[in-house]
C-alpha cells in the first residue's frame, strides 16, 4: 500500500510566511487528481485557489476556514489510488500528548518543518501558483508532528484532525490561545479569562470551572467577582450594593478595559492585508528618514485639455490620474534619484555597507483602496506607456486587486508610488514612503479656488501636490525640482506632452 502523502502550504510568493484558509474546495474522502484545486487561500497580497501535486483520496484536511497557516506547515494529507482508506496513517501524523510541547521542541520541529518543505513541494504537478511551482516527480511522505489540538483531536477520532470540542465552541472560549493552570490539568482557561482574574484578584487554582472536564469560563470569574445576594447592611441598614465601593466595573457582554475603564466591544485581528500593511509601514517610519515638500497647483489648463479630448473621444480619454502619472514618469527621467532604492549588505568584516541602486525604468505603483484595505499595485514599465495605456493599465489593476486576485509581481514591483487620495475629499497628506522605495507623491482633490492669474483675481482648479522622499538619496534641491516638474506640467500641459 501507498503512504499517505502531506502536502505543505507552499511559499505563495514574495517571501509570505502565511495565508488564511478562507475556503475547502473538497472534503475527505473525495477522490481528487493532479493540479485540482483544493483550497482557496487569502495571503497578505492577494486571493488564490491552491492545486493539488497529488492524485488519490484526501485522507486529512489540516485547517479550518479562518484558520491562518504557517508555510511549511500540513495543508492537506492524499492517499494515492490504491493505497490506505482516507484515514492518516499514524506514520504520517503522530498523535502527541495533550499536554503542550516544550518551547525548545516546539521550535525544533517548527524550524524542521519550514527548512524541508520546499523539498517536498519538488513532488508533484509542474503546476505553478504565482510564486511556487511543482517540477514533477513523486513525493515522499514525512514524519510530521502534528500541532497541539490537532493531535489532541486526531487520537480521540482517529480521522479529521480539525474537529473541535463543544467547550471550545462556547461564546467564552472565542480565542484559539489557551494555557494551562498548573496543577490543574483540566481548568484550560482563555487570556481574557486569566487577565479578569488578574485585574479582580481571583485566585484561579481555587475555582472549580463550570465547563467541560472543569474548563474555566468568564462566568465563573465574574461569578467569583460578584458579591453575595444583596443583604442589608449591619452598620447602615442599607442594601449592600449600594455600600461598595462607588468605583465598580463596568457591566460589558465581553470584557472590561483596565485603562479607561470602558467596556471592549470586540476585537479584530490584525491579519491579512492589514498585518502586511502594519509591518510595512513600521519598517518604513523606522528605517526611512523622510522628508515632505508640497505646493499648490493651478490645474485648470489640465482639466481644461481633458475635457477637450472627451467631447472628441468620450469612450477612449484618459483620465486625469494618468495625465499625471505620464507627468511623473518623465519626472523621474530628469530626476533619476527618486527612482532608486537603497541595499544593505555585509562586507567581509562582518560590518554593513549601503547601495543606492538605480534602475532603468519606471514601475509606478499607485495606491488603491479595496474591501480587503490599501493595495498598491504597480505598472510596469510605465516610462515606456503613453497617457492612454497607463490609463487602460490602471483601470485593469484597480480592477484585479479590489478582486483580490492581483499577483505579488504586480503588488511588490514598484519602484516609486503616486498616491491619489483626493478621491477621499481632502486636500493634503505627509505620507508614509512605501518602503522599500524612496519617494511617495500624492495628489489632493481639485476644487475651485482663488487665483492670481496675470495680476488680476480669479477662480482656477487647484490641487495639492506633495512629495514624500528619503532624505538619504537626495536633498531638498532635488526633491523640490522633481516636485515643481510635474507641477509645471499639471499647469502647462501641451508644453509639456510636446516633449515626452
Amino acid at each position: 500500500m501507498s503512504e499517505t502523502k502531506v502536502f505543505l502550504l507552499p511559499d505563495l510568493g514574495e517571501g509570505l510566511t502565511e495565508a488564511e484558509l478562507v475556503n475547502w474546495l473538497v472534503a475527505v474522502g473525495d477522490e481528487i487528481r493532479v493540479d485540482q484545486p483544493i483550497a482557496e487561500v487569502e495571503t497578505a497580497k492577494s486571493m488564490v485557489e491552491v492545486p493539488s501535486p497529488y492524485a488519490g483520496t484526501v485522507a486529512v484536511l489540516h485547517g479550518e476556514p479562518g484558520q491562518t497557516l504557517d508555510v511549511g506547515k500540513p495543508l492537506i494529507s492524499v492517499t494515492p489510488v490504491g493505497g490506505a482508506a482516507a484515514e492518516p496513517k499514524p506514520a504520517v501524523v503522530e498523535p502527541v500528548e495533550t499536554t503542550a510541547l516544550e518551547p525548545a521542541e516546539t521550535t525544533l520541529v517548527e524550524t524542521a518543518a519550514a527548512e524541508t518543505y520546499r523539498e517536498e513541494e519538488k513532488a508533484g504537478s509542474g503546476n505553478v501558483l504565482i510564486g511556487y511551482g511543482t517540477p514533477g516527480g513523486h513525493g515522499v511522505a514525512r514524519r510530521t508532528r502534528a500541532r497541539k489540538s490537532a493531535a489532541a483531536e486526531t487520537a480521540g477520532t482517529g480521522s479529521v484532525a480539525t474537529k473541535v470540542s463543544d467547550a471550545e465552541k462556547t461564546a467564552d472560549d472565542l480565542l484559539l490561545l489557551r494555557t494551562r493552570v498548573p496543577g490543574k490539568l483540566g481548568a484550560v482557561i482563555s487570556p481574557l479569562v486569566r487577565r479578569m482574574a488578574r485585574d479582580h484578584g481571583v485566585d484561579l487554582s481555587g475555582l472549580q470551572g463550570s465547563g467541560t472536564s472543569g474548563l474555566i469560563m468568564r462566568k465563573d470569574v465574574e461569578a467569583a467577582i460578584a458579591p453575595a445576594p444583596a443583604a442589608q447592611s449591619v452598620e447602615t441598614g442599607l442594601p449592600a450594593a449600594e455600600s461598595r465601593s462607588t468605583v465598580q466595573p463596568v457591566e460589558s457582554g465581553w470584557e472590561t478595559d483596565p485603562r479607561t475603564g470602558l467596556g471592549i466591544s470586540g476585537r479584530t485581528p490584525v491579519r491579512g492585508v492589514r498585518k502586511a500593511v502594519a509591518a510595512n509601514m513600521t519598517r518604513s517610519r523606522s528605517e526611512i528618514p523622510e522628508a515632505t515638500v508640497w505646493v499648490d497647483v493651478d490645474a485648470t489648463a489640465l482639466v481644461e485639455m481633458r475635457a477637450a479630448l472627451k467631447k472628441v473621444d468620450p469612450h477612449n480619454t484618459p483620465g486625469l490620474l494618468a495625465f499625471i502619472a505620464r507627468f511623473v514618469t518623465a519626472g523621474l527621467k530628469k530626476y533619476p534619484e527618486l527612482n532608486t532604492r537603497i541595499v544593505t549588505t555585509e562586507d567581509a568584516a562582518g560590518g554593513e555597507s549601503q547601495d543606492i541602486v538605480a534602475f532603468d525604468g519606471v514601475n509606478l505603483g499607485f495606491a488603491a483602496q479595496t474591501d480587503r484595505g490599501l493595495m498598491v499595485p504597480s505598472v510596469r514599465n510605465a516610462d515606456k506607456m503613453s497617457a492612454r495605456e497607463l490609463d487602460t493599465e490602471i483601470r485593469r489593476l484597480t480592477a484585479v486587486v479590489r478582486d483580490g486576485k492581483a499577483t505579488p509581481t504586480e503588488l511588490g514591483s514598484g519602484t516609486f508610488t503616486l498616491n491619489n487620495y483626493g478621491v477621499f475629499g481632502v486636500d493634503g497628506s505627509a505620507a508614509i514612503i512605501n518602503h522599500p522605495e524612496v519617494g511617495i507623491l500624492g495628489v489632493g482633490r481639485i476644487i475651485d479656488k482663488p487665483w492670481v492669474v496675470e495680476g488680476q483675481l480669479a477662480v482656477r482648479k487647484v490641487t495639492e501636490l506633495t512629495l514624500t522622499f528619503d532624505h538619504r538619496v537626495c536633498d531638498g534641491g532635488t526633491a523640490g525640482g522633481f516636485l515643481r516638474y510635474v507641477a509645471d506640467a499639471i499647469e502647462n500641459p501641451t508644453w509639456v506632452l510636446s516633449d515626452i
